[in-house]
């Protein structure tokens, strides 16, 4: 498939996704996050893929929502467009998704960034929700996510203040997994993708599945979805072969099935 906003590799057992809209600091609009979506449900699909990185630019991840195309809407055409409702289309995908971070990541940058699974950010990576100094408030996300991430009292001065975190900070508040020298960020992402890539499929996507829930439900109905999550995984091929291959002392051969 031909993509114009973004460009889509795979490296062994990763697929990687790069947003691709340099003249615009990867400012999102409709166009790029329909072709995210897509090339992310093609990578669901391949079975020769096992985790997805996306990334942007070393000067950003993405700057933000393209205004340009939302300034002079109103409110039911905002809505007709459907384009912060592409932002839970990634809750969809089973695979998981590393971001890695350099620059900018403001705005729905930072919705689409939290929306991954996993962060690596580079030493100059800075995340923000700027909606408030528009006119608006995060629409993909934001005041959910982040507030899940950083706590209330950070999320409450990034939201209403505009405050924006360095690297150093989104680590110390637990909003990324890990920050690395500049050039080493995608490299450092790609390593772990590559190393959950290697994991049982099956269970690692159970496993996402199952952290999400956490989220989400209760605590009483989030322990039974794990339950049966973990009851279900010793129906397959790859629970009984993992579990042999511990017992006989090999690496396991995965068939995600």
């Amino acid at each position: 498939m031909t993509y114009t906003s973004i460009l889509v590799e795979t490296r062994d057992r990763v697929g990687l996704i790069t947003l691709n809209r340099p003249q615009a600091m990867n400012a999102l609009n409709p166009q790029l996050l329909s072709e995210l979506l897509q090339a992310l449900t093609a990578f669901e699909a391949d079975p020769a893929v096992g985790a997805v990185v996306l990334t942007g630019s070393e000067r950003a991840f993405a700057a933000g929502a393209d205004i340009k195309f939302m300034a002079g809407a109103s409110s039911a055409e905002m809505r007709a467009n459907g384009f912060v409702e592409m932002f839970e289309g990634l809750r969809k995908i089973k695979k998981p998704i590393i971001a890695a971070v350099s620059g900018f990541a403001l705005g729905g940058g930072c919705e689409l960034a939290m929306a991954c699974d996993l962060l690596v950010a580079s030493e100059t990576a800075k995340f923000g929700q700027p909606e408030v100094t528009i006119g608006v408030i995060p629409g993909g996300g934001g005041t959910q996510r982040l507030i899940r991430a950083v706590g209330k009292t950070v999320a409450m001065e990034m939201v209403l203040n505009n405050r924006v975190l360095n690297a150093a900070e989104a680590l110390q508040f637990g909003l990324v997994n890990r920050v690395v020298p500049l050039e080493r960020f995608l490299d450092d992402a790609l390593a772990l993708a590559a190393e959950i890539a290697s994991r049982a499929p099956l269970a690692v996507a159970a496993a996402k599945e199952a952290l999400n829930n956490a989220f989400e439900l209760p605590l009483s109905a989030g322990l039974s979805e794990e339950r049966n999550l973990f009851y279900a995984l010793f129906d397959t091929s790859d629970q009984k072969e993992g579990m042999q291959a511990f017992i006989e002392k090999r690496k396991p051969q995965w068939q995600g099935r």
